[in-house]
């Protein structure tokens, strides 16, 4: 592809992949030009779209002329690079390049973001140029601009989450229709919620991903996505979903940044990174699936949408509510984004950098102060239950009730399902009785654990 003509005054847009997504962005980028002229002050024309097959069939709306394989040098002709392409490389590299030569970036890159922020945001700042991401965290849902902009002036304590769409769906029709997991998300597939292969979202690192970059956001602090705690929703049953309906609650898969103080703090020991930040307040990030009760807002989010519960001192509760995916509702949030540094390019101005400052540490999940329901089948006999709490007293983990199920008698003896409802505790205590429990003589066999969260 040759130099495209750029009116005099107009910003140069360069789109790094041509996806769902990226499609979509073009769309609007050459259908609604002059609505985007005027809320920016300058057109913007759209210099190149760089894919790595310049040959595949596309939509009719994107002009075989504007594709190219060359995204090195595409990136150095433009005023913007949006990078739709996902991934760690070759996006990583081809956003420096494009930082070095004077160009915001605006990326959907959840991945490279989690993984490597910083990175970027220390370039863009050296550069004075603007990194915007709004749409890398839930798709539609202008959420990334409340917290780093809106909520400047308060603090943040919490932030929970659905920030997976996916995953939301599999466990919704868990709930609604009776299906198993794996028919969940083999519609999910059909339907276009979910990859043909859906590690990335049933396992939870599409949602640790996002709950690094918000945790960094709302805490000031770094967080990468291997400080995330992570389990996905594979362990998760039939019958936990009938135990969850049982006892008022629906099983999400949340992503969950608060902030912690660490065991040491209440015991006066050393803890922390190399024993320097003992008792001092820090940050837990973590993904899971987890009981929301039926009263909280979060437990009313169905299908693949996506919500955002935000806790902050003066503030108070906050929930933000939309499509976390698909081309359309992504491509709005881009867009957004799009504006906002083009408008920066005309009027002068840049928008805000990494806020770092608050450097807290980041605790393990051990730390994370929270409840737990556990569903055990044991020996149906006196005196089974009276051993069950003498565990849970031994870790100091107070029990809130016990509910007895019916279970069918084994080969070797009467044996019942019992539910464990806990008050809350540190997520290591909880652990650790789990695992005692789990060694009883009594105990047949430890059937679930979960999280209680938003109660």
């Amino acid at each position: 592809m040759g130099p495209v003509a750029v009116p005099d005054g107009a910003v140069r847009v360069a789109l790094l992949g041509c996806g769902v997504v990226g499609t979509e962005v073009a769309r609007l980028l050459l259908t609604q030009g002059d609505d985007l002229a005027a809320r920016v002050g300058a057109r913007l024309e759209l210099v190149g779209i760089a894919v790595r097959d310049a040959s595949v069939p596309r939509d009719p709306v994107v002009d075989p002329a504007l594709l190219t394989t060359d995204a090195e040098d595409l990136v150095t002709r433009a005023d913007v690079v949006v990078e739709v392409m996902g991934g760690i490389e070759p996006a990583r590299g081809l956003l420096l390049r494009a930082i070095a030569s004077g160009a915001a970036v605006v990326t959907a890159n959840k991945a490279l973001l989690g993984a490597d922020g910083p990175t970027l945001y220390a370039a863009a700042d050296a550069a004075g140029v603007d990194v915007y991401f709004e749409a890398a965290v839930a798709g539609a849902i202008p959420l990334v601009r409340p917290v780093r902009e809106s909520l400047a002036g308060d603090r943040v304590t919490r932030v929970l989450g659905i920030v997976n769409g996916t995953t939301n769906y599999v466990l919704d029709q868990m709930t609604t229709t009776g299906l198993d997991l794996d028919q969940a998300v083999k519609q999910a597939q059909e339907l276009g919620y979910a990859e043909a292969n859906p590690t990335a979202d049933v396992e939870g690192y599409d949602a640790a991903a996002k709950a690094a970059i918000l945790a960094s956001l709302a805490f000031h602090t770094r967080v990468a996505v291997d400080d995330v705690h992570r389990e996905g929703i594979l362990a998760v049953t039939a019958e936990d979903v009938a135990w969850a309906q049982r006892t008022g609650h629906v099983i999400k898969l949340l992503a969950i940044a608060e902030l912690a103080r660490p065991a040491a703090a209440d015991e006066g020991t050393a803890e922390g990174r190399g024993g320097e930040d003992a008792g001092r307040r820090g940050v837990v990030v973590r993904v899971h699936p987890a009981l929301v009760p039926l009263d909280h807002p979060l437990a009313g989010v169905h299908g693949a949408f996506n919500a955002v519960f935000v806790e902050a001192e003066s503030a108070g509760e906050l929930m933000f509510y939309g499509r976390g995916a698909g081309g359309a509702p992504t491509a709005s949030a881009v867009l957004g984004d799009v504006v906002t540094v083009a408008r920066h390019r005309v009027t002068g101005g840049k928008g805000p950098v990494e806020s770092s400052y608050a450097e807290l540490p980041v605790h393990g999940v051990g730390e994370a102060r929270t409840r737990y329901q556990v569903l055990l089948r044991v020996e149906d006999r006196p005196g089974v239950l009276a051993q069950v709490a003498q565990a849970f007293a031994a870790r100091g983990v107070s029990i809130e009730a016990v509910r007895q199920g019916v279970a069918a008698a084994g080969d070797d003896g009467a044996q019942a399902d019992i539910l464990v409802v806990t008050h809350q505790a540190r997520d290591a205590a909880l652990s650790a009785t789990v695992a005692d429990i789990a060694g009883l003589p009594v105990v047949r066999s430890v059937m679930s654990v979960l999280r209680v969260e938003g109660a």
